[in-house]
């Protein structure tokens, strides 16, 4: 079973490499959408699921940082989280 493992392991990697990337890229895509819909309210875009997306604001407060300055944004666009 160990040889075969092995060879598992090496065709998943094989077959996974070139997507990487791409695969990285649309996850962090997909996490800042989320992390927009969380913050609209905050922001000042009206969200109709406000009321369901406040109990998710402690999860998106640990990578905040990281994405404001991935939006572009040098300092924290919101008054009540100062990060920078």
């Amino acid at each position: 079973m160990g040889r075969m493992a092995g060879f598992a392991a090496g065709l998943r990697e094989f077959y996974y490499a070139p997507y990487r990337r791409t695969l990285a890229r649309a996850k962090r895509d997909e996490e800042d959408l989320f992390m927009m819909l969380v913050l609209s309210e905050s922001l000042g875009v009206p969200n109709p699921a406000g009321y369901y997306t406040l109990e998710l604001l402690p999860v998106v407060y640990e990578n905040f940082h990281d994405w404001h300055r991935r939006m572009g944004m040098d300092h924290s666009p919101l008054d009540s989280i100062s990060c920078c």
